[in-house]
């Protein structure tokens, strides 16, 4: 009959025929199929051969891996997903978590060809636990990623460890382990990919320029006022890289203000860096960089009372214990003028000053450098780095050593004709002296960052002057230095216990190192910042 099938069978969609007993046929080859995966999935407890790990659940939260694609093809980097489901009251971390709290950390040990991950953070929400303020999520989260593939088309085994603190009336700490595997094969869009694209297209874009914001207040006082113009902003969440906290903000004309809650260095030492903002507001976010500056109204007194903030800085410097060393150095050279001319005197002491000053004119060209080149800078910020302690350490060793008599370096001579050796002593007491954070430093350096070349010039030159004031004084009254005794048996004595002083100095630079790299690269850098001090005593 026409419009039937020649034969008797079963008709399949999109025109296709077959008989029954080939139906019945590819239906059990189908079943069989089925139970081979099965049997596989059940081979690798723990692991998901499909886009998604099994889910690990307590009853305060559940979490697992998932993959926007099936297989691997030929990418080099896949998009991944963690995936959280909160129980209802409870709630788990954004990165930085505000007063309390813990951000998830991953561990990817044991993993096979996969390489470092990128996170998409969503924007998150500020609630209140315990009393504490925080910031993070609740009912559900899926936070994406990029990850990269170091042999794109070959499979990729994923194990994560993740840590993460949940917390209601309490806070429980959670662990997972899971893991999924991609088979190489075409990158097909998973059941995930939707999911993965929409949770990652809540993650605050960049805004187009940088912001601003402007200090106000005083201590507990202390706040940001950050301009939003044109933003219906509802609030803001303000990263500063462990230096400082931030409470809620208040809404202002134009934008909102922001307590400082807290600040290592104390509120002006955010003056002058750069902080990350996330602004969330009418359902939408956006990250904003933002440059602290002082208030207007807090700088109209001028660059003259500035100046007089930063010799007085300058000043109280010497009494810091960062600059106790070089202390020890100047009254090694005081001594050893004990009984010589006073225009030798005035020659050393105006010396020691000239390198001082002149390692500030370094300083605020390397400062207006990084300023013109969009960098964030602040005092006392190359202590910060390992490579520099080392080398600090290094030459801390190196001092303490020449002052027990292990060995004699000779002063060289430079500068016009300058004796090399108070020169250099000067800029050895600036280099020691950056880290410390003494009275009016951290407002004069905060002002002249945030503003142009020739006031961090004049800044800058003024802290130096500060610090140079005990030299100018001995080159205007020389008669100081020549009224010590000449050098004897009690300069030996002055020589060990400054030598103590600067291996002290060299004591706490290893525990600085030692918290950022752990005790056994510290001590790694301490061998090797010992070895040129036992090369020159052999």
């Amino acid at each position: 009959m026409p419009g039937q099938p020649a034969f008797p069978g079963v008709v399949l969609r999109h025109g296709f025929e077959c008989s029954t007993a080939e139906a019945g046929v590819k239906a059990d080859g189908r079943a069989l199929r089925l139970i081979a995966l099965a049997l596989a999935a059940l081979a690798v407890p723990g692991e998901a051969l499909a886009a998604a790990s099994p889910w690990a659940r307590t009853p305060e939260a559940a979490v697992r891996l998932v993959s926007a694609s099936e297989a691997v093809g030929d990418l080099d980097r896949l998009r991944l997903g963690l995936e959280f489901e909160l129980a209802p009251g409870w709630k788990t971390y954004w990165r930085s978590p505000g007063e309390g709290g813990l951000p998830p950390a991953l561990d990817w040990t044991g993993s096979g060809n996969l390489g470092p991950a990128s996170l998409y953070w969503p924007a998150p929400a500020r609630f209140t636990i315990l009393g504490i303020d925080s910031v993070g999520y609740e009912d559900r989260l899926l936070l994406p990623m990029d990850v990269e593939v170091p042999e794109p088309g070959e499979p990729v085994r994923a194990r994560l460890r993740v840590d993460y603190l949940t917390c209601s009336d309490i806070c429980v700490p959670q662990s997972a382990d899971l893991a999924l595997s991609l088979p190489a094969g075409p990158a097909q869009p998973s059941a995930q990919a939707f999911a993965i694209a929409r949770w990652r297209g809540r993650a605050p874009p960049p805004a187009p320029a940088a912001g601003r914001a402007e200090l106000v207040g005083q201590g507990d006082a202390a706040a940001l006022q950050v301009a939003l113009p044109g933003i219906e902003a509802e609030d803001i969440f303000i990263e500063a890289g462990g230096l400082a906290a931030f409470g809620r903000p208040a809404p202002v004309p134009g934008g909102l203000s922001v307590p400082v809650s807290w600040a290592k260095d104390g509120p002006e030492g955010l003056l002058g860096r750069e902080l990350v903002a996330t602004v969330t507001g009418g359902g939408e976010a956006m990250e904003q960089r933002l440059r602290v500056a002082l208030a207007a109204e807090s700088a109209s007194y001028g660059i003259a009372v500035i100046l007089a903030l930063a010799l007085a800085g300058g000043l109280i410097l010497n009494l810091m214990p960062c600059v106790l060393p070089v202390l020890g150095v100047k009254l090694m050279h005081f001594a050893g003028l004990g009984g010589a001319g006073r225009g030798r005197a005035r020659a050393e002491f105006l010396a020691v000053a000239a390198g001082i000053v002149f390692s500030f004119w370094l300083l605020a060209g390397a400062a207006v450098g990084a300023a013109e080149a969009g960098m964030a800078v602040g005092w006392g910020v190359q202590f910060q780095q390992p490579v520099f302690l080392a080398a600090m350490l290094c030459l801390l060793l190196l001092f303490a050593a020449n002052l027990w008599g292990v060995f004699e370096i000779p002063a060289p001579r430079f500068a016009g004709g300058l004796r090399g050796g108070p020169f250099l002593t000067g800029m050895f007491a600036t280099l020691l002296a950056t880290p410390c954070s003494a009275p009016f430093v951290g407002t004069a350096v905060g002002f002249a960052l945030t503003r142009g070349p020739l006031e961090i010039a004049l800044i800058f030159t003024a802290l130096g002057l500060g610090l140079a004031l005990p030299y100018l004084g001995v080159a205007a009254f020389p008669g100081l230095a020549a009224a010590l005794p000449k050098p004897g048996r009690w300069t030996v004595r002055l020589r060990f216990f400054l030598g103590l002083a600067l291996a002290g100095t060299a004591a706490w630079l290893l525990t600085v190192l030692a918290a950022q790299l752990g005790w056994l690269a510290a001590s790694a850098a301490l061998a090797a910042a010992a070895l040129p001090a036992a090369l020159l005593a052999a």
